[in-house]
């Protein structure tokens, strides 16, 4: 028998077993409990997780931001009681594009009882759920009987390592690209005035900076609809960025102010190129920020290296294929059916 319970990281301690089942899955950093924790209390939309158990067991569990009107301007918004108000919660993990929901045994049951846990947590209001960016592999476990399904456009951004050396990756690429890549080597490595450092647990680094570049790199692109992340939190990036999980790479000048930086979640895997932002005019630093993150991946020998949803035509020329991916939505009669 399956039982859930669900947790506000804002105030709700740690559930029983959850570093044990972070660790053995392998999850990515956002999904440590405190981190969350620090998301909720800075984002309009906090998310509630929702673990499934049998026995003692943790056997799933999802992160649901719940959405509603109104609260558009609120941070850490107070979770309405005793009244209704209608609400959606969006399985996502937004700092990860995605994958909001983790079930090693792949068992739609278990997908179905957290569906259910949130369901009496959030009570009539809850007018449905949609599942965001979910792989196509997945969409079994959340697909059903009165569930819409749309593909993602454009899919995610996946490299497999099939290279045993950084050589054989350029040898790979076309005849240009190899040129071009092999050129922003140069430029990088003679430019007396970048002062280029990656590694994990960096405290360094101003995070309330490396916050507000992002924040300023992301408006130059507009919000996407119906997008219900708020801005990284410069609390939120200094944990992030202390993790021994996190590897952090940035372009500095002689005074350490830093012109760009990325993020890097280690993974024995799948690891992530996570977040991007820059300023100013060196567009080589993306393509070098990639090369870097490619050369790391065959070097530490990973199997494959996701980067996002974005710029996929210049990723598809460093060697990146698309992976499918589905948006499902569940109206609120269907949630847990």
């Amino acid at each position: 028998m399956i039982a859930t319970t669900v947790h506000d990281p804002r105030h709700d301690p740690v559930p029983a077993g959850w570093a044990d089942f972070v660790a053995c899955q392998h999850l990515y950093a956002p999904w440590d409990f405190e981190l969350l924790g620090m998301e909720a209390w800075l984002s309009r939309n906090p998310p509630l997780l929702v673990v499934a158990r049998s026995g003692k067991e943790i056997v799933g569990a999802m992160t649901a931001l719940v959405c509603a009107p109104g609260q558009t301007r609120r941070y850490a918004p107070a979770r309405p009681a005793g009244r209704f108000v209608p609400r959606v919660a969006q399985v996502y993990q937004p700092w990860l594009g995605g994958e909001g929901f983790v079930v090693p045994s792949r068992d739609r049951s278990v997908v179905r009882a957290l569906e259910r846990a949130l369901r009496t947590r959030l009570g009539p209001g809850l007018v449905g759920m949609i599942y965001r960016n979910v792989p196509a592999s997945l969409s079994p476990l959340v697909s059903g009987t009165g569930r819409v399904v749309r593909p993602v456009t454009p899919a995610a951004s996946v490299l497999e390592n099939r290279w045993g050396s950084a050589e054989e990756w350029l040898a790979s690429l076309s005849r240009n690209r190899r040129k071009n890549v092999r050129r922003v080597d140069r430029l990088v490595a003679e430019d007396p005035s970048l002062v280029v450092r990656f590694g994990p647990g960096r405290s360094d680094v101003d995070a309330v900076a490396l916050a507000g570049m992002l924040r300023t790199h992301r408006a130059r692109f507009g919000r996407q609809r119906f997008d219900p992340r708020s801005p990284v939190g410069g609390a939120y990036l200094a944990a992030f960025l202390r993790r021994p999980d996190v590897h952090t790479l940035t372009y500095a000048d002689a005074d350490g102010h830093v012109h760009a930086f990325s993020t890097y979640l280690d993974h024995p895997v799948s690891p992530v190129l996570q977040f991007w932002a820059t300023i100013g005019d060196r567009s080589h630093l993306y393509f070098d920020c990639h090369a870097r993150a490619i050369r790391h991946v065959i070097a530490t020998g990973r199997r494959e290296l996701f980067a996002g949803r974005g710029m996929f035509t210049q990723k598809e020329s460093l060697g990146f294929g698309a992976r499918p991916m589905c948006v499902v939505g569940v109206p609120g009669p269907a949630v847990g059916q």
